[in-house]
């Protein structure tokens, strides 16, 4: 895939060995396929792997991970809940900066790009990074899970302790690839349709904070 060349140097560094891996090989022939055939795939080619140019390897400190990409035109942009500048935030977005207003006392923003966060260190990643538009979870079991598995588990080999934020199911399958040093913390996806059922009230903001605090690292500023 040439996307990767996108990626930031240290990622290259950590993670070039696996597009020469078969199943990423597979999975560069599927994407072309979809193209081919006519089928629209979000994010755009470039920003597939943009969430590993604003964060470099060595400056995570936080990872929030979700499912795939928004699926509508105009949203996705190679960050996990994260829109351009200036889109109206989705339904799941609207849902964390509530959380956060409740968790932290920060008033509701009306702002989508969470770009703010990435440069603070904050890996905005799905577990699967591309989709067909309009049909979620249609790259499902294609290669991508696998490939950020390898993301996970790379930095999990970190001995520098890391929080991971693992929002709905297809996100919560990686906390089997972190131990100690590092914490997860799992809660529903913030979709409309979850969460009520684990995502509000999670306390997810604060607690990264506090832990981060604890370990001697800057906390997040999660106001947008």
């Amino acid at each position: 895939m040439s996307a990767k060349c996108l990626m930031a140097p240290s990622w290259k560094e950590a993670l070039q060995s696996e597009f020469s891996k078969e199943y990423m090989q597979q999975l560069s022939r599927f994407l072309s396929q979809e193209e081919a055939s006519g089928e629209t795939v979000y994010p755009k080619k470039e920003d597939w792997f943009r969430a590993f140019c604003e964060t470099a390897f060595d400056e995570v400190s936080v990872v929030i991970m979700g499912q795939d990409p928004y699926h509508s035109p105009g949203q996705a942009h190679g960050f996990s809940f994260s829109v351009p500048e200036g889109t109206r935030q989705p339904p799941s977005l609207k849902n964390i900066c509530q959380e956060i207003r409740e968790d932290l006392g920060i008033p509701m923003s009306e702002r989508g790009c969470l770009l703010p966060w990435a440069k603070q260190g904050v890996l905005l990643l799905n577990s699967i990074l591309t989709v067909r538009k309009n049909a979620p979870k249609s790259h499902h079991h294609q290669g991508w899970e696998r490939f950020t598995d390898v993301v996970v588990e790379k930095l999990a080999a970190r001995k520098s302790p890391l929080i991971f934020l693992l929002w709905g199911k297809s996100a919560q399958e990686k906390c089997s690839l972190v131990g100690d040093p590092h914490l997860c913390l799992k809660a529903a996806h913030p979709s409309p349709y979850s969460a009520r059922s684990g995502f509000f009230g999670c306390g997810h903001f604060s607690k990264t904070n506090q832990f981060l605090k604890k370990k001697g690292k800057r906390p997040i500023d999660w106001q947008l």
